[in-house]
């Protein structure tokens, strides 16, 4: 099998795009106000909190919610894998509905063998992502039963601070994990555009791009975020 130009530009226009993405948003977060960097200073504000609670039921509860709807997506990354699998070894008749569809270029098996096969690598990353993120929500559980002990012997605000800034941190790079999955979510529906079109994964690669920064960069939700701390969107101070 050999891939046209036109498919490899548009697979490394894929990878570009999403490897890309990650890096902008990485290193924007460090000096524009987003999505990522409100979350981290109100789970420092969580913790800090928590350091002066006798009682942690409710944040348990809080954390156990969430720990359940990345465990729902590791699951159903399983299952979507078990599918992509399943339709691989029937790669044939994918060719032949393929062929029938407008506007579609004649395709071969190992041509879609070899995209599926890519596929499934692309929800075996995000399956891993899910379920390191599901390991650090149960870290950020060990933290919050330890953080009992920091009220009940009275120790120093120092001390607390300390704890709450470091279990927050915890925290957020579970946060961090999950999004990255979610994002391996958004690229991978991008990517089976490529079944129909090699242009078509282009622009679809492009709007996920589009979308991703809207959202994390200028959505109405990220305004109303900043505005619990009084912070405006743009630049940090």
């Amino acid at each position: 099998m050999v891939l046209s130009l036109l498919d490899l530009a548009a697979l490394a226009f894929f990878f570009f795009s999403w490897v890309g993405y990650s890096l902008f948003a990485k290193r924007r977060a460090k000096t524009t106000h987003c999505l990522s960097s409100i979350l981290c200073s109100l789970r420092i504000d969580w913790f800090t909190t928590v350091m002066h609670k006798d009682n942690q039921v409710a944040d348990a509860s809080l954390i156990g919610n969430v720990e359940r709807t990345v465990t729902f997506f590791a699951s159903s990354t399983i299952l979507v894998l078990a599918g992509v699998i399943t339709v691989l070894a029937h790669a044939d008749e994918v060719v032949f509905v393929l062929d029938k569809l407008p506007l579609t270029p004649h395709t071969s098996a190992i041509m879609v063998q070899f995209q599926l096969a890519v596929l499934a690598l692309i929800f075996i990353y995000a399956f891993f992502k899910f379920t390191w993120s599901i390991r650090q929500f149960g870290f950020v559980s060990v933290l919050l039963g330890a953080s009992v002990e920091y009220h009940q012997d009275n120790k120093p605000e120092e001390e607390r601070d300390r704890f709450a800034r470091h279990a927050a941190k915890v925290l957020d790079q579970s946060g961090h994990e999950y999004n990255k999955g979610l994002r391996t979510y958004y690229f991978a529906l991008a990517y089976l555009s490529w079944f129909l079109h090699p242009l078509a994964l282009i622009a679809s690669s492009a709007a996920v791009v589009i979308v991703l920064y809207r959202r994390e960069y200028r959505s109405r939700v990220l305004r109303e975020l900043l505005a619990t701390k009084g912070f405006v969107p743009g630049k940090k101070s």
